[in-house]
């Protein structure tokens, strides 16, 4: 037994705001887009926005949502309280559907470009999937800022390796092991498998990536599950790598049954540097995906949506052994209006210090629609 089955208890002297909010849009998910601390001490955030009125259900349906709508950007902060809205920059237009569709007539060519610098605060890197996420046959798409995220690189597409399919969920500042290798985690869509199979693409440079490994075995596709639907039970994706200062790798899964509620975060660890991985452990009952830090004092901290009512909302877990045992439950707010909220990023922003940043909707919005208007929104504490 573990303390991690302590009474939930609420955080102390958490602080919240908004990052960004649209009446007219619906903004999510910025797990696969990116949160980073930059070389200055200002901050980048990367999400996506869709315009939605709000009208009716079907207007904040994922079937529709995450399919070819709308655009991921990226807005600046010199402090993680307030947010620059002049500040957006436009990452991609999630209607391209193939690489010839890029902007300029197709995907850059980044060999003659200088390395990235893994080691500097300002090289963000961001990647997601053509024509959408999970696409069966789909590609990668990456970019990359050397300026703490001003001006990107024109999207270059990962090569495949004979993989049936590829997406991309971001990339963590803090996923460079020791030798200067970069670690980055990705999905494939196996031919008759149960979910999509993470797996780890390395790099050098930044220009040239290469496969790696797999995370998981894969898994036959079960014959009561034919698939087909966003709500279908898909057993570990979402990748989130992040390389200790002990030298172990770890990363955070998405394990799914329903994504409105019966989510949870699995824990894999790697003890060669990314090549081999064995399950490590469960981080709660319920809530993914988990994006993960380490703090400057050693302690692992897992940040994620809580889909659970009646307190729905954003939790935390503290691991202080590497990531084996985790500890109870940090309700960072419970004020949800629906299960439609999550997907976290976390960093360290000042020693002992967390910024995490999320899409929420209210519980008292005046607007309702399956909850409020989602919007992306912060919360700094201390664990």
């Amino acid at each position: 037994m573990t303390k991690g089955f302590d009474r939930p208890r609420p955080a102390d002297s958490a602080e919240h705001g908004i990052v960004y909010r649209n009446e007219g849009e619906f903004c999510g998910w910025p797990f696969y887009c990116g949160l980073w601390q930059t070389a200055d001490g200002g901050f980048a955030a990367g999400f996506k926005r869709i315009p939605c009125d709000y009208g009716a259900y079907g207007d904040v349906d994922h079937n529709k949502l995450t399919r070819n709508m709308g655009k991921i950007w990226v807005i600046r902060s010199a402090d993680g309280r307030s947010w620059d809205p002049e500040s957006f920059v436009e990452i991609i237009d999630m209607n391209v559907q193939d690489e010839k569709d890029l902007p300029g007539g197709g995907a850059a060519d980044w060999s003659g470009l200088p390395p990235l610098d893994f080691d500097s605060r300002d090289t963000l890197i961001m990647s997601g999937g053509l024509p959408r996420l999970f696409a069966p046959g789909g590609q990668a798409w990456m970019r990359a800022s050397t300026d703490g995220g001003r001006t990107w690189r024109p999207a270059a597409i990962l090569p495949r390796y004979e993989l049936p399919a590829l997406s991309g969920f971001g990339s963590s500042m803090y996923s460079t092991r020791a030798d200067g290798i970069h670690l980055l985690g990705l999905n494939t869509m196996m031919p008759d498998s149960r979910s999509p199979r993470p797996l780890v693409y390395g790099s050098a440079d930044g220009n040239n990536w290469y496969f790696l490994s797999f995370v998981t075995p894969e898994m036959p596709r079960s014959p009561y599950y034919p698939g087909g639907s966003p709500f279908a039970p898909a057993p570990h994706f979402y990748p989130r790598l992040i390389v200790l200062r002990d030298g172990r790798v770890i990363s955070t899964l998405r394990y799914q049954r329903d994504p409105r509620n019966a989510i949870w975060t699995d824990v894999y660890e790697s003890l060669d540097g990314g090549r081999t991985w064995d399950f490590l452990s469960r981080v709660n009952d319920w809530g993914s995906p988990g994006d993960i830090v380490e703090l400057s004092d050693g302690r692992i901290v897992c940040v994620y949506g809580y889909r659970v009512p009646p307190a729905m909302g954003v939790r935390a877990r503290v691991s202080e052994d590497g990531g084996r045992t985790w500890g109870s439950e940090i309700i960072l707010r419970g004020d949800g209006g629906s299960w439609d909220l999550g997907y976290p990023r976390v960093i360290e922003c000042a020693p002992g210090e967390i910024l995490a940043i999320y899409y929420m909707n209210l519980a008292s919005d005046p607007v309702q629609v399956n909850g409020g208007v989602r919007h992306i929104a912060w919360t700094r504490w201390r664990p």
